[in-house]
């Protein structure tokens, strides 16, 4: 099947919902899997919101596989498909060097979210963010620092630091919204718009560590020398999230990817304790208020967790390069998604073994409930000729559904 066949059956919607937090002002119900809400206040700078029907956003080839509905093809997107590998990103980020300003503009959002789109045409369109982005509307200021990454200079790791924290205020993430819903314009019934969040866990090693680390003892050490404090801390984070999440989808995302990045730093028995729950209590927020919007789930180094990630709730899961497809399939099941999985580096390789690498990936995966993507995300100097590639060669296979799941027809590739 030619790929413009493919994309024909999508269609588009935009449509009115909201499920703001009642302590923003908002009255949120739930109908027939649509979030609908009043407010108490105007608002100074309305914006439009959207949801599903018969006609919408499930036609999606991303949507439908993340569904585990039956899909022709595997869809394709990458984690970090905008960014430093693209000469056209390299170029903008020298007029617009600050990582803040850019991901903080909308008009800047808007075009490097656009990028990837305009060249390689893949089955899912992500903001341009950062987990981080939120983290200023509820309290937390932070810098981000070429070098040094983020800094966060007043960490929080004691009853009294946790009174900084307030409800999110998504006035001040309006950027975010604003591009969301200029991104489904854009991009129309061609591809799903993705959004993404951080979960509690991985936020909260920031907060505490006061930016990036190679250890993560200050948080750790917390879990026993002051466990109030850090349960304060995710709960709140997981409400800050929960609201974000839904701000997301009616701003005009399609699915949502929560990265507990740094949850694979956690003991298995230490995930269930100090991530799970809050990640279980984010999925079921988000269900309550926006029941049909796919959740996908990605911890980097997660093979000892699949069981446990599964036990979420979440519609997909992500795996990274390190869990074989085959092992992950057979340990997840047929009734979850399933996200991934080549090895970033594969990009740097011949493209032939690259071809039989993504070949092999989707034989394993299946037929059903499966999103073609990378093992993490794409790494710099990646080639953009690789990348092309890849979404050339996922645009070109064809399921044959005449001999079993796990079957797929040979691509007819252009290299």
């Amino acid at each position: 099947m030619a790929p413009s066949s493919l994309i024909s059956g999508c269609c588009y919607l935009v449509s009115t919902s909201s499920s703001l937090p009642a302590q923003l002002g908002f009255l949120s119900t739930c109908q027939t899997g649509v979030c609908l809400s009043s407010s108490r206040r105007k608002r100074s700078n309305p914006k439009r919101f959207f949801m599903a029907s018969s006609s919408s956003s499930s036609d999606l080839i991303l949507v439908k596989a993340a569904r585990g509905e039956p899909v022709s093809r595997p869809p394709a997107w990458m984690m970090r498909q905008a960014g430093r590998y693209m000469a056209v990103y390299r170029k903008l980020a020298e007029k617009h060097p600050s990582f803040r300003e850019r991901s903080e503009t909308t008009d800047l959002i808007v075009e490097i979210s656009l990028q990837p789109w305009k060249a390689f045409r893949p089955d899912g369109v992500i903001i341009f963010s950062d987990i981080l982005t939120p983290l200023p509307a509820f309290g937390v200021s932070f810098d981000m620092e070429e070098a040094r990454g983020p800094v966060i200079e007043s960490p929080i790791r004691s009853k009294e630091d946790l009174k900084a924290l307030h409800p999110i205020d998504l006035e001040k993430l309006q950027f975010v919204g604003e591009s969301l819903g200029i991104l489904r314009d854009e991009v129309g019934d061609q591809a799903a718009i993705l959004g993404f969040v951080g979960a509690p866990w991985t936020i909260a090693t920031y907060i505490v560590e006061g930016g990036t680390t190679r250890t993560y003892t200050t948080i750790k050490n917390m879990c026993h020398t002051c466990p109030d404090v850090l349960r304060a801390l995710l709960s709140h984070l997981t409400q800050a999230i929960s609201d974000y999440i839904v701000f997301q989808v009616e701003s005009g995302a399609h699915c949502i990817q929560i990265f507990d990045s740094w949850g694979g730093q956690l003991t298995p028995d230490m995930w269930d304790r100090w991530s799970r729950p809050y990640i279980e209590e984010i999925v079921s927020n988000v269900r309550e208020k926006c029941p049909e919007i796919p959740l996908v789930l990605y911890i980097n180094g997660n093979g000892g967790l699949l069981e446990r990630m599964k036990g979420t709730g979440v519609d997909v899961i992500g795996l990274d390069w390190t869990v074989d497809m085959a092992d992950g399939r057979r340990r997840l099941g047929r009734g979850i998604g399933i996200q991934g999985n080549v090895d970033p580096a594969y990009l740097f390789s011949p493209l032939p073994a690259l071809t039989d690498e993504i070949q092999r990936v989707v034989s394993c995966a299946g037929q059903r409930g499966h999103i073609l993507n990378l093992g993490h995300g794409v790494l710099v100097g990646t080639p953009e000729e690789a990348v092309a590639h890849f979404f050339e060669v996922a645009r070109n296979m064809k399921f044959n559904t005449t001999i079993g799941d796990g079957a797929v027809q040979e691509s007819k590739l252009v290299a």
